[in-house]
């Protein structure tokens, strides 16, 4: 299986919760190679501190199309039209969205056949 052939439309699949004041619409996805593309919103006031830096066993780019996140542990502020792409295994976070961000994720695996 690989991701669908869509052409352009208006997306329309549900918002699903993935944690606390945290949405995901998923676009696109091939989970027997670990890839996803999906729109994630983050409410006004959402702090990840509580789960600490995170890191994970993918590739992840990150595009902010609207909003902002802070950074805690590099006391930064990133916002709408920034880009972020994270190799397997780099720390990022937490982070704070004072005022609710949206982003465009895209997960992909690390080149082994491995998600």
């Amino acid at each position: 299986m690989s991701k669908p052939e869509l052409e352009f439309h208006v997306p329309d699949g549900p918002w699903t919760a993935t944690g606390p004041g945290v949405e995901e619409r998923v676009l696109a996805e091939d989970p027997a190679a670990g890839t996803r593309t999906a729109l994630v919103r983050w409410a006004p006031g959402t702090d990840t501190s509580p789960q600490g830096v995170a890191r994970h066993a993918f590739w992840e780019e990150v595009y902010l199309v609207a909003g902002a996140l802070h950074d805690l542990t590099l006391d930064t502020v990133f916002t709408a039209g920034m880009y972020a792409c994270r190799p397997p295994g780099m720390p990022h976070g937490p982070w704070r969205a004072e005022q609710g961000v949206t982003m465009l994720v895209f997960t992909y695996g690390d080149g082994d056949g491995a998600g």
